[in-house]
């Protein structure tokens, strides 16, 4: 049995991502700062998966805010699916659908943006590296990229189990048995940096949340860890990773830490900013 990829339903059910996320607010507010210090026009973002929530929006602020925005997708439905959210918001946006093989060479002239934009998506790619010198090529000289990605290795939670611990482990070895990296976050600088970009800096961000703020407690469990475990369920127990058991009391034990007293959960992520060189 496979489950169905939890971007669908954010698709048409937004009650998380069009800004009612802790991570939303704080990243609309770097997005306006970047623009305002850089003064870009013309956005790629590229994948526009990623982030917790709806699909497709996180350049929206800087669409509201003038700039020229382009996304790009190698999944029909989900693309489809952005340009309907795009409409109904009342924003204009370009929103391109590549095969997936096509990520190593994207469908730009050299030099045609003021900026790129990529988050938490460089773990799914097949190879980061060659997808970053791609966008280093669509980049404008002087021009700006900015590179938001998680590791899974930084996530702790209380009440934590044996058996929540296990089913989370299980879900990383599923997503590197994909070819993705879950733990790409602490290697934003070698990346960057071997794809040719001058490196202005890589800054470990963080979440925590306890009883004192019980909504972002429960969004950060129940509407963004534990939805992105339960991806990998069926794999992980095929895999022999873990038995049947083992992660259905794991993700009852996850659920377990969004309700207070005693919940707690810490995440970090990592944000790279580099530029094109002259």
């Amino acid at each position: 049995m496979t489950t169905e990829p939890v971007w669908k339903r954010y698709l048409t059910d937004y009650n998380e991502g069009l800004g009612l996320v802790y991570e939303r607010f704080v990243l609309n507010d770097f997005l306006l700062k970047l623009k305002g210090h850089h003064g870009f026009y013309s956005v790629l973002e590229a994948p526009l998966y990623g982030m917790a929530g709806v699909s497709g929006i996180n350049s929206v602020i800087l669409a509201q805010a003038g700039c020229e925005v382009t996304l790009v997708d190698d999944n029909a439905e989900r693309a489809a699916g952005v340009r309907r959210i795009w409409d109904e918001l009342g924003l204009e946006a370009a929103v391109l659908e590549i095969d997936a093989s096509q990520w190593g060479r994207l469908p730009f002239d050299d030099g045609s943006f003021d900026h790129v934009f990529v988050c938490f998506v460089l773990e799914h790619l097949a190879d980061p590296p060659k997808a970053l010198i791609e966008m280093k090529r669509v980049l404008k000289s002087g021009g700006t990229i900015t590179v938001i990605e998680g590791d899974h290795g930084s996530c702790f939670w209380n009440p934590e189990t044996d058996e929540s611990r296990k089913a989370w482990q299980a879900m990383i070895r599923v997503q590197q048995n994909l070819g993705h990296d879950p733990l790409i976050g602490r290697r934003l600088y070698p990346l960057l940096a071997q794809a040719g970009f001058e490196v202005k800096g890589v800054v470990p961000l963080w979440a925590y949340a306890d009883a004192r703020n019980p909504e972002l407690l429960d969004g950060g469990i129940n509407r963004i860890l534990a939805p992105m475990m339960e991806t990998a369920r069926e794999e992980a127990i095929e895999q022999g990773l873990i038995d049947r058991a083992t992660w259905e009391q794991g993700i009852s034990d996850m659920h377990r830490a969004s309700l207070p007293p005693d919940g707690s959960v810490f995440y970090t992520w990592f944000r790279g900013t580099a530029a094109k060189g002259y």
